[in-house]
């Protein structure tokens, strides 16, 4: 791979940082590819349980690259796409945090908010920016905003394209945490490795799964689903192990993901 997304692994937590730190990590097709990659080969990976994203520099995404959007503009873009879709990182079994470091625009918001939790610099500077470049709410963030925020905020983000700190996506609820600058990248780190030592990765991957396909189900529906997940759990050794190891007081030894 080029390095256009740096990996690191440590102690079960991968981490990958947008390494276009001249742009502000601005999205780029083979930028896309590069981190899809990496997040398909973690769910793979028995060694990764919990998988960190950051921005190298002073942004986390700042979004679609300029010389993209010109191209697009001018019929000159012909980039094959790729065929996983933004919403990809919402599939990998393992949770992913975004720890928002700095910009984070347009596309860029849209891929930290489609992680499972977001950690933020207090001064990171977020905006939808769709409609100030004669754009749309792209890539279900018209779905997933109203969501986490309610539709009056989300209508606000989304109509006036207007910047907003990392602070405000925090009272807006789009936020888990927010933190100075130099505490998100490790503070992120040390809740993905919390969940890799006392965390099922079995688990994690059905209460994943439950939650983002939930938004689209009934209570009802997702109520009996849960109660097929907790009697097919019963049968599994994490549940064993996770008595055991609280009765014995001592960390669980959870087995990876098969």
């Amino acid at each position: 791979m080029s390095e256009l997304v740096l990996s690191s692994v440590d102690q079960g937590v991968l981490t990958l940082t947008f390494n276009r730190p001249d742009r502000l990590n601005a999205w780029t097709d083979a930028l896309g590819r590069e981190y899809f990659d990496h997040l398909e080969q973690a769910e793979k990976d028995q060694a990764v349980r919990a998988i960190v994203v950051t921005g190298a520099g002073k942004g986390f995404c700042s979004g679609a690259d300029f010389q993209t959007l010109s191209a697009l503009r001018t019929g000159d873009y012909h980039e094959t796409p790729d065929p996983r879709p933004v919403t990809y990182p919402t599939t990998i079994r393992k949770p992913i945090i975004a720890a928002v470091n700095g910009a984070c625009a347009g596309l860029g918001m849209v891929h930290a908010l489609v992680c499972d939790l977001v950690f933020t610099a207090a001064d990171a500077k977020w905006t939808t920016a769709f409609p100030r470049r004669g754009l749309v709410a792209e890539y279900g963030l018209s779905w997933v905003l109203p969501r986490l925020a309610g539709q009056q905020r989300a209508m606000d983000l989304l109509l006036s394209g207007r910047v907003f700190s990392g602070a405000e996506a925090h009272e807006l609820g789009l936020v888990n945490r927010v933190l100075t600058g130099d505490e998100v990248l490790a503070a992120a780190r040390e809740y993905a490795g919390e969940l890799a030592v006392h965390s099922s990765p079995a688990s994690m991957a059905i209460i994943k799964r439950q939650v983002w396909n939930d938004w689209n189900v009934t209570l009802q529906a997702a109520e009996q689903e849960a109660v097929r997940e907790m009697l097919a759990s019963f049968g599994r050794p994490d549940f064993a192990e996770g008595v055991a190891s609280f009765l014995e007081h001592r960390p669980p030894g959870f087995p990876p993901l098969s």
